[in-house]
C-alpha cells in the first residue's frame, strides 16, 4: 500500500488537547453531572471518585485543542526536507479555522493523505468533532461519514505497525526507541500537557512537544518505507 503513495502528498500532524476546565471542581454543575456519567464507565473497577479520574482532555466532549502541528516532506538538493507549521493558541475556533483552511486548499485532492500516530482513533475524529462544536466547516479529507474505506485518505503509524493485530497498542515513544529515532518525550509527555497549560501557562512548551511528535511520526513512517530519516538540519519551520 505505502509503495503507491507519494510521500510528498502526505500531511503529517499531531494535536495537543486540554480539559475545558482546569479541574473537576471548576466545571459547571451540568458538566460535572455529565462527566460523572462518562467517567463511570472506566471507574467500575475502583472506588475512586470522578474527580480523581479527571482526564477530560482526551474526550472531544470535555476538552479542547490548543495546538495542531503539521509537517510535510519536500525534495531538495540536499535530500528530503521536513517543513513544520503549528497552529496554536487559546482560541480553539481560530486554530481550527486556520488548520481546516489549509486542508481545504492543499489536501482535498484524491491523492492527498493525512498521517498521525493513533490518528484514526484520536487526532482525526477529535479535530472533526471540535470543528462541529465550534461551527467550523469540516474539510472533505476529515469528513468521513458515509465514505467507503478506500475513500478515506488517512494513514496511521500505529495501525501500520499492527499488521492486523487489532488488540495491539504500541506508543510512539516505544516505536522511536526500537527504531532508534529521537524521542519526542524528552521534556514532557501527553499526560503533562494540561498542567503545563493551566498551571505553568507555557503554551510554547506544548507547541514544541507537539512538533516533536510530528517529527517522530515522519521519521517512523520513513522507517516503514525503508527510507533514510530526515537530518536535523533539513527540518525547518515555515509559513504557508
Amino acid at each position: 500500500m505505502l509503495e503507491s503513495i507519494n510521500t510528498e502528498n502526505i500531511l503529517f500532524l499531531d494535536i495537543e488537547t486540554v480539559p475545558i476546565a482546569r479541574a473537576y471542581e471548576d466545571m459547571d454543575e451540568e458538566y460535572k453531572r455529565l462527566w460523572d456519567k462518562k467517567s463511570s464507565y472506566f471507574r467500575k473497577e475502583t472506588e475512586a471518585s470522578s474527580d480523581v479520574f479527571y482526564r477530560a482532555g482526551i474526550y472531544a466532549e470535555f476538552g479542547k485543542i490548543v495546538s495542531i502541528s503539521v509537517g510535510f516532506i519536500a525534495g531538495s538538493d540536499n535530500g528530503n526536507t521536513l517543513r513544520l507549521k503549528s497552529f496554536y493558541g487559546h482560541d480553539e475556533k481560530h486554530i481550527l479555522e486556520n488548520f481546516n483552511a489549509l486542508l481545504q486548499k492543499n489536501y482535498s485532492a484524491d491523492d492527498k493523505y493525512l498521517c498521525a500516530h493513533n490518528g484514526k482513533e484520536f487526532d482525526f475524529p477529535y479535530i472533526a468533532r471540535r470543528s462541529l462544536v465550534n461551527q467550523v466547516q469540516i474539510p472533505p479529507v476529515l469528513n468521513t461519514p458515509g465514505k467507503k474505506p478506500w475513500e478515506v485518505k488517512h494513514l496511521d503509524t500505529m495501525e501500520l505497525w499492527k499488521f492486523g493485530d487489532y488488540k495491539h497498542y504500541t506508543s510512539l515513544d516505544l516505536l522511536t526507541k526500537i527504531f532508534n529515532i529521537s524521542t519526542p518525550k524528552d521534556d514532557i509527555s501527553g499526560a503533562d500537557v494540561a498542567s503545563v497549560y493551566y498551571e505553568e501557562n507555557d503554551l510554547s512548551r506544548i507547541v514544541t512537544y507537539c512538533e516533536k511528535d510530528v517529527i517522530a511520526t515522519v521519521q517512523l513512517y520513513l522507517k516503514y518505507k525503508l527510507m533514510p530519516v530526515i537530518s536535523e538540519e533539513n527540518i525547518i519551520s515555515v509559513t504557508f
